[in-house]
């Protein structure tokens, strides 16, 4: 009896040159690449979870939509994660998601979850340097200018 197995194949092709890219050095200036990068269309509508990878130099080599989810929370896979931030070789990482209510306080589950993936980050040498939350108008709140990353 023969057996057949998926072959798997793994690839992260960079089309831009992550050495000529941003590079991130507080809240503020990731915040406006969130908000540049963000649909304004659904940022009022439902939330998005977003990791922003960054390299050694803190260049950030993309943003990756990581969920969709209702008008009150949306769910986050660690394992899906971990899998987009290992492929592509990101040394640190900077979670984002939005707030369609405009709250900019960070909930329990905000902090629980951050914490989380801070804990398994730690196993694989990431760091997570934010947890940024944004709202419509504009405004946002960052988790490490606040002191609770």
């Amino acid at each position: 009896m023969e057996h057949r197995v998926n072959e798997i194949q793994i690839s992260y092709r960079e089309k831009l040159s992550t050495l000529k890219s941003l590079s991130v050095t507080n809240s503020n200036e990731v915040a406006n690449l969130l908000f540049q990068n963000w649909d304004n269309k659904t940022i009022g509508l439902h939330e998005t979870f977003k990791i922003v990878l960054l390299n050694q130099s803190n260049k950030v080599k993309g943003i990756y939509p990581l969920s969709h989810g209702g008008i009150t929370g949306t769910l986050v896979d660690l394992r899906i994660l971990f899998a987009i931030t290992l492929k592509t070789l990101s040394v640190g990482i900077i979670l984002a998601h939005n707030h369609p209510s405009g709250q900019l306080k960070a909930s329990y589950q905000d902090k629980q979850l951050t914490q989380k993936i801070k804990k398994a980050a730690q196993l694989f040498d990431v760091k997570v340097l934010d947890h940024i939350i944004l709202a419509p108008d504009g405004r946002y709140y960052s988790f490490a200018d606040n002191g609770i990353l």
